[in-house]
């Protein structure tokens, strides 16, 4: 593993020699990494495979769901049930504590969703997540028809009830994340190769977009997105994954030997970083914690 050093404030972050390790491979394309605390084991998305996968320290990886739906972007609510992002369905699924699959979203004002991408929620329990075209393929998805003239970002009302569309202006709306206090949110568009950051109403609605940052480069889009406890904001990208401070400047670029697509906190600190990059998992271990889920 090698850092890409723009600034020394990288290094309190990362050391310069913490080992990137493999932790398996053979996949198709990796996505949506997401820790479960207490059965200390990580869940992601093997999207054209049609698979959900389980990694654990003993095991490796194993299937977890298959058929996935071609699952994207997983995360967990307070009650500790998994919410998934699937591009196939074309909707927002909750798994209930019996194991029974539910659909949360799926429709907005009568119209199919185009393939929910990624997906956060507040400690509200409302549920944010974005919608690109992605999943109206075979490949990533189900081949169909877009209904909707935009891509948009959305927000699920605590009690499930109301879908509000937050924004419609971006190209590619993909990562999502909040900051520490979820003053603010943070959306990144994969074809403008930037994010923007938002300021979270008290209505749960956001306002005063604004360019936070900007990655350049082949190899790489902006894609999946998270963040640590200082606010610092860690996001795929051209060579890895790129680390901005809470200002925007750019830290560095933590280089993968694959593509990276996505990313997740985890460990018995929230301190180890997975890594879903192309065919494989990656995890690193740093010198600072993520914000746990949920």
């Amino acid at each position: 593993m090698s850092l890409d050093v723009r600034s020394p404030k990288l290094l309190d972050l990362i050391d310069a020699d913490a080992e990137l390790q493999q932790l398996g491979t053979g996949c198709e394309f990796t996505e949506g990494p997401v820790w479960h605390a207490e059965g200390k084991f990580l869940l992601f998305s093997d999207i054209p495979a049609n698979q959900m996968k389980k990694w654990t320290a003993e095991e490796g990886i194993t299937n977890f769901r298959v058929p996935s739906g071609k699952s994207n972007g997983l995360t967990y609510d307070k009650q500790g049930r998994l919410v998934a992002a699937e591009h196939a369905n074309r909707r927002v699924s909750r798994t209930e504590a019996d194991g029974t699959v539910v659909t949360v979203a799926s429709h907005y004002e009568g119209k199919r969703l185009n393939s929910p991408n990624d997906v956060v929620l507040k400690s509200d329990g409302s549920i944010y997540f974005s919608d690109p075209p992605y999943g109206l393929t075979a490949e990533y998805g189900v081949l169909g028809e877009q209904e909707l003239d935009f891509q948009g970002v959305y927000r699920l009302s605590p009690d499930g009830q109301t879908l509000t569309l937050l924004i419609d202006d971006f190209d590619r709306p993909n990562g999502l994340c909040f900051s520490p206090d979820e003053s603010i949110l943070y959306i990144d568009d994969t074809e403008r190769m930037h994010i923007r950051a938002f300021d979270v109403q008290p209505d749960g609605t956001i306002a005063n977009g604004r360019i936070f940052a900007e990655e350049e480069g082949d190899d790489g889009v902006p894609d999946g997105m998270k963040i640590d406890v200082h606010g610092n904001v860690y996001l795929t990208g051209p060579g890895g994954i790129w680390i901005f401070d809470t200002s925007g400047e750019h830290l560095g670029v933590l280089q993968t030997p694959e593509r990276a697509a996505n990313l997740g906190w985890g460990g018995d600190d929230w301190s180890t970083l997975f890594i879903t990059a192309s065919t494989s998992l990656y995890s690193i271990q740093c010198k600072v914690s993520g914000i746990p889920v949920p």
